[in-house]
């Protein structure tokens, strides 16, 4: 997957923004103010960081090379997702829902209302 493709996924997401705290070349993707996943080069090489379950992470970390647990991120919380290995581009879009989703529920009952009045 490239990461134009998930740019634009991400950003489909309600109340989903852009945001480059760390310099032109890592992109961090917020709702309300709560990052959900990051979009960076390392290496040569594209790849994502995704908010997950800790034991999901786990797995999916034990299933697929191109999953790592999180770089410069609590590993217990979040992976990376190398967009050029293993891991199909259709897994890759549900991850990105899975880690909206996540950080979503987690918000207060205020913001998550809030988002629902974007539609």
């Amino acid at each position: 997957m490239d990461s134009k493709t998930l740019e634009q996924h991400l950003l489909s997401y309600l109340g989903a923004e852009i945001d480059f705290p760390f310099g032109d070349e890592v992109q961090v993707f917020k709702v309300k103010g709560k990052m959900f996943a990051l979009i960076a080069e390392r290496d040569g090489r594209q790849s994502a960081n995704l908010k997950v379950n800790p034991v999901d992470g786990e797995v999916l970390v034990s299933q697929f090379t191109g999953i790592k647990p999180g770089y410069h991120m609590n590993k217990r919380h979040w992976i990376t997702v190398d967009l050029n290995d293993d891991v199909e581009d259709s897994m890759i879009l549900d991850l990105s829902e899975r880690s909206y989703q996540l950080v979503v529920s987690k918000m207060k009952k205020s913001d998550r209302e809030a988002l629902q009045n974007l539609k």
